[in-house]
């Protein structure tokens, strides 16, 4: 659901091994791919998803197994709607959104289904319609309950993904797991997109370097005072991590931006503003990174619903 750069490439490798996927889409990509089929190009090879299985209405899928949840998460409400009616008590979502809280929004809207969070590691966005380009990171999974034990069907999606290959993990705590990349993307993304900076750039910069792990502090101040479990990220894991990507690589955030689409920024950002005024903790960073962005999401928020 939402076949941009992370549900398409994970459900392209998915259908690339066999499994039957389905790919929800929209506008000028959606009528590329239901003609053209979706293209991969990707560090692990290039491949085409033949046309077929692309649609705009879920129901054109029929009932449904697993869903690889995948859409913005402004539109988190509108696209749980639209998915609802194949869902049933033996269906499975995966969230692979940006933010710490869709989840519970999904778990609210979408009672009959298993919403199980996830989180995904892995640099691709839609570079042409009906074309996706994969340019760097780990282009692993990791997802699981954030209730409870994983189940039996949580371990068979696991073998299901692993066969297919895609390097996946399942969690026993994704609250921990959410965290430690919401603090990643509300730091590196959202500042490649307020510096326009790619992570080759960041890296040359000690002084943004700087910025980057202050604005982690920051998060890591809200958790604690929010009595949240949250393991610090190590700046020289970071680096590491970064150095993994493409030297031009930059956040979705940042495409959307120069490409006048609306921002993620409330729910990350905005986010940690809200959770620190609640606790008192200061957050001059994000709050900058926020009220930065904020104008630019909801211009674009105008032009898209105009």
């Amino acid at each position: 659901m939402g076949s941009g750069g992370v549900g398409g490439f994970f459900g392209a490798v998915l259908a690339r091994s066999g499994v039957d996927v389905w790919f929800m889409a929209r506008g000028r990509h959606l009528e590329a791919m239901k003609r053209d089929g979706l293209r991969i190009r990707s560090s692990v090879g290039n491949w085409t998803v033949p046309a077929g299985t692309m649609s705009n209405n879920p129901g054109d899928a029929g009932p449904v197994d697993l869903v690889l949840f995948c859409v913005k998460s402004y539109d988190t409400e509108q696209a749980a709607a639209q998915v609802s009616p194949v869902l049933s008590s033996d269906s499975v979502l995966i969230s692979l959104q940006n933010g710490i809280d869709n989840e519970e929004t999904l778990h609210r809207l979408l009672p009959a289904a298993t919403v199980l969070g996830g989180a995904a590691y892995i640099s691709a966005r839609i570079t042409a319609p009906g074309e996706i380009a994969e340019t760097g990171g780990t282009q692993r999974l990791t997802f699981g309950p954030l209730f409870g034990q994983a189940d039996k069907r949580a371990s068979e999606i696991l073998s299901m993904f692993l066969r297919g290959g895609i390097k996946a993990d399942l969690k026993q705590d994704m609250h921990s797991e959410l965290w430690r990349k919401f603090s990643f993307i509300t730091s590196v993304g959202s500042l490649t997109a307020l510096t326009r900076l790619n992570h080759s750039e960041m890296l040359a910069s000690p002084e943004t370097m700087d910025l980057v792990f202050a604005a982690m502090k920051e998060t890591e101040a809200v958790t604690h005072a929010h009595r949240i479990p949250f393991e610090p990220l190590i700046p020289e894991k970071v680096i590491e991590g970064l150095k993994r990507f493409d030297s031009d690589t930059r956040s979705s955030m940042y495409y959307d931006l120069v490409n006048q689409r609306p921002l993620e920024i409330e729910s990350l950002n905005g986010t940690i503003v809200r959770m620190g005024k609640e606790a008192n903790v200061p957050t001059p960073i994000h709050q900058t990174i926020y009220a930065s962005l904020l104008p630019y999401h909801r211009l674009h928020s105008s032009m898209h619903r105009s």
